[in-house]
């Protein structure tokens, strides 16, 4: 079994993969897409480190430590590209699991702390290990008593008041809402700012903030701008509609994300 070691000298060596003999990830609901693996890279996994820098960085630095030593452990970090946003950002302590070793493989030869793991393997038995847990796929990848099996692990190896930022695919999208749900047999289910919440809440985490997703950050395609202004403009009016139905829904992205603190005492 593989588990972080507290005074920051992790022996196990990037690229390595942990044993899943009887393991609980192969006992996991998703057949084709598991949630310890990354399924969104690019078919050229090189050129996604440029465009997926730009995401992370809008949407994730901002919630991230000031403090430059946190340890960070990013779950699902496939080729390592929200690693390799962190590091290039200054954090000194960022680690990578994800259960596809060619993938980690990409990652490894760009000098990025990143191991072939199986999730959930990886946080048993884990306490007091990390600052910010960041798993890299989406929560839909696994059920609901998964889900919470999961973050209750995240939240054992967190420190005091450290967080997770999880995501996951937003059903009160109208657009795009039932069909993030029906493409994908390994989607089981989608989340609104409430129901997101309450899997956290399950969970045992507290302070809890939805927030969303942004993905026209590439401020030097001008289509963007046309898209932003097409979302804001739909979610402006699906914001009102669900109003008159009663529904005061905030977030309407395609994704939604949320972070949550593990408390003080539990």
């Amino acid at each position: 079994m593989a588990t972080g070691l507290r005074d920051g000298a992790d022996t196990r060596v990037p690229g390595t993969f942990a044993s899943t003999q009887g393991s609980r990830s192969s006992t996991l609901a998703a057949r084709l897409e598991p949630f310890d693996s990354y399924w969104q890279a690019p078919d050229d996994v090189e050129k996604g480190y440029d465009s997926f820098y730009r995401y992370y960085k809008h949407n994730y630095l901002p919630r991230m430590p000031q403090d430059r030593n946190a340890r960070i452990l990013v779950v699902s970090c496939g080729p390592g590209y929200l690693v390799n946003m962190l590091r290039k950002e200054g954090y000194a302590h960022v680690t990578g699991i994800d259960s596809d070793p060619e993938k980690v493989a990409h990652a490894v030869r760009r000098n990025l702390d990143c191991r072939a793991a199986r999730a959930f393997e990886w946080l048993e038995g884990v306490e007091d290990e990390y600052d910010v847990i960041l798993p890299e796929q989406e929560l839909n990848h696994l059920t609901l008593d998964e889900q919470i099996e999961f973050l209750r692990l995240c939240r054992t190896a967190l420190r005091t008041n450290g967080y997770v930022l999880v995501y996951g695919l937003n059903g009160a999208n109208p657009l795009v809402g039932s069909e993030n749900l029906a493409h994908n047999i390994d989607h089981f289910n989608t989340f609104t700012e409430h129901s997101l919440a309450q899997v956290l809440k399950l969970a045992g985490f507290e302070r809890i903030e939805t927030l969303p997703l942004s993905i026209y950050v590439f401020w030097t395609n001008p289509l963007n701008y046309v898209g932003l202004a097409f979302t804001k403009t739909a979610e402006l009016f699906f914001r009102a509609a669900y109003k008159m139905y009663g529904k005061n829904v905030r977030i309407l992205t395609k994704k939604i994300a949320a972070v949550a603190y593990k408390p003080a005492v539990h």
